[in-house]
């Protein structure tokens, strides 16, 4: 199993769930959160006085697959998140050594 994480502009949230949802993966967990990489933030004006927005808005989707759903939801989160602009995010895969469901106990792929 592996956890996919991906860092994305909110605007793309529902894109991304919609893409995966085609392709039959429907457990994701979405945070908000704020961040920024090359683009580092940005200028504006309030009330006369310009100030710097360090931080953006940004999404944070994480979801456990099995290994060879991976693929698949890396290109579906690419193709929807992808925007060609700077600021479009990062993808993050790692290891999963173990799942296990509360409620029923199951563990495993069955868990996912």
């Amino acid at each position: 199993m592996k956890k996919i994480e991906a860092i994305i502009k909110p605007f793309k949230l529902d894109e991304v769930k919609d893409a995966l949802n085609d392709i039959d993966l429907k457990g994701i967990t979405v945070t908000e959160a704020k961040g920024f990489g090359r683009q580092k933030g940005h200028t504006e004006l309030y009330r006369g006085a310009e100030y710097v927005v360090d931080f953006l808005p940004k999404v944070k989707i994480e979801l456990v697959v099995e290994d060879a759903q991976v693929e698949g939801a890396v290109e579906a989160i690419l193709g929807a998140a992808k925007t060609g602009r700077i600021g479009d995010g990062k993808i993050f895969i790692s290891p999963v050594e173990e799942a296990i469901r509360i409620r029923t106990g199951e563990t495993g792929g069955e868990a996912i």
